[in-house]
């Protein structure tokens, strides 16, 4: 029980990474506040889900791209259980566009999904971490975070600025005990929302050439990405902030 005791606010999780990292966290003792910004019914669905493994839960809807919103659900979180011990952003944006294509408006909205969400979810437990004297911030990333995409111009430059976020948040809070990480991914077998933007070839929404571009010769899974986050809650990773641990089967070696 890596996690009993603890509360873990997870930003994303109605699905995918998002729900296994509950259920992961959900398994290891953690209570759970669970947040999306829709899909009520998914939510309740993880809810159920991690209450039946023993976890109390707390379930929120917020668009955590409006820091009033962020501000009104962490002190939810903070008035059911007093604590807030781990806090895992999940999410993100990538629309695919070429860069001559990508309007002002885009440009914003997905800095706003991308950066400023983890900025103000950060910004809202900090106080509570300092006061505990620890706490672990983890935020998914992504292949973007590590280099560039064809079509994703303000994805990378969102997630590279990510990264420097998570950075700075480790340089200034680790005197307070508490640690900020990056969590990159890639080919993970995630359902996707907008399947318009991956090719179809038969085997998902990886390409043949990407999953062999990996050490591995395989994708990934939710459960995969929920063990490493998972260990960056917990205290065997306790000497490991500021840094951006990858998890792509190898394929950025």
């Amino acid at each position: 029980m890596q996690l009993k005791g603890k509360v873990a606010l997870i930003a994303g999780a109605g699905r995918n990474n998002g729900r296994s990292i509950a259920l992961a966290y959900a398994r290891e003792g953690a209570d759970l506040i669970l947040v999306a910004k829709a899909r009520g019914d998914d939510l309740k669905q993880v809810a159920q889900e991690c209450e039946a493994l023993g976890a109390k839960t707390l379930q929120v809807l917020a668009d955590l791209t409006k820091p009033e919103e962020v501000n009104r659900m962490v002190q939810q979180g903070l008035e059911r259980f007093n604590r807030i011990d781990v806090l895992v952003s999940v999410v993100g944006v990538r629309p695919h566009r070429d860069f001559w294509d990508i309007t002002y408006e885009e440009w914003q909205q997905v800095f706003a999904a991308n950066v400023h969400t983890t900025f103000y979810l950060a910004k809202a437990v900090a106080p509570v971490m300092m006061k505990q004297k620890s706490g672990s911030i983890i935020a998914l990333g992504g292949g973007a975070s590590l280099t560039s995409q064809p079509q994703r111009a303000h994805v990378v430059a969102s997630k590279h600025a990510l990264y420097g976020l998570i950075k700075s948040l480790a340089l200034e809070l680790g005197p307070y005990g508490v640690r900020a990480n990056l969590l990159a991914l890639s080919l993970i077998q995630n359902k996707r929302l907008n399947p318009e933007w991956y090719p179809d070839t038969g085997v998902g929404p990886h390409t043949r050439e990407d999953v062999s571009s990996t050490v591995l010769k395989r994708t990934g899974t939710p459960d995969e990405v929920a063990n490493v986050a998972l260990f960056l809650a917990s205290e065997r990773s306790s000497y490991i902030t500021g840094d951006r641990l990858v998890c792509a089967g190898g394929r950025f070696m």
